[in-house]
């Protein structure tokens, strides 16, 4: 299978490190693995990632998870970053860029999950500056998509806050172990990543992120 990186030249730097205040994200390694399971130890965190139910019950099931996730990684198929807490620099969750289209200068970020701990702390909020900065201001992304299962009120709240447009459901867009999923499709384009970067920014602020305030 050929890497998708090598199609253009930019797309070269998919994943690499970055620090913020709150959270660093750089490439999912092996050695995360047992601090994500950890990490991941609510079922509320793996209701709608049905790919991979309820993973956090099971270090077998676990480990299918980041297996086919090192794999989409290795091939350039996708770029698996872990999602590390920069105080104590353990794993508390992943995130990716999936549906890769360097020609189109497109991409969506999805398979996102924090550990419960970590909700509504900032963590998620200051993830999504770091992936969207990255894909903007490093790709040269035009278009971002996010993509959540249609019941999935907490993530498209999320996702509505950043805020992103709202495309429309793809009804029975994909289907899932206890029937068909309907997918809420949102996106940002470039010229509305200044004002979705100013009003993340913001948000973190409220976290006490007073560094914010100077960018």
């Amino acid at each position: 299978m050929s890497d998708i990186r090598s199609e253009v030249s930019g797309w070269s730097r998919l994943t690499e490190r970055i620090e913020g205040e709150l959270v660093v994200v750089e490439p999912l390694a092996s050695v995360h693995e047992a601090g994500l399971f950890a990490a991941g130890q609510d079922r509320d965190v793996w209701r709608y990632l049905t790919a991979f139910p309820n993973a956090c019950e099971n270090p077998a099931r676990f480990h299918r998870w980041m297996r086919e996730a090192l794999t989409a990684a290795k091939e350039g198929t996708q770029g698996v970053w872990v999602i590390l807490e920069r105080g104590s620099g353990a794993p508390i969750g992943s995130t990716r860029y999936m549906a890769l289209r360097p020609e189109h200068d497109g991409l969506e970020i999805g398979w996102t999950w924090i550990g419960k701990r970590w909700w509504r702390t900032g963590a998620n909020v200051e993830t999504k500056l770091l992936l969207f900065g990255h894909a903007f201001d490093t790709l040269g992304c035009e278009r971002v998509e996010l993509k959540t299962d249609a019941r999935n009120a907490r993530s498209r709240a999320a996702m509505e806050a950043l805020p992103a447009q709202f495309e429309g459901v793809h009804r029975r867009h994909m289907k899932v172990p206890d029937g068909w999923r309907d997918t809420a499709w949102y996106s940002v384009i470039a010229p509305e990543w200044p004002d979705v970067r100013a009003a993340l920014r913001r948000r973190l602020m409220r976290h006490g992120l007073t560094a914010y305030a100077q960018q």
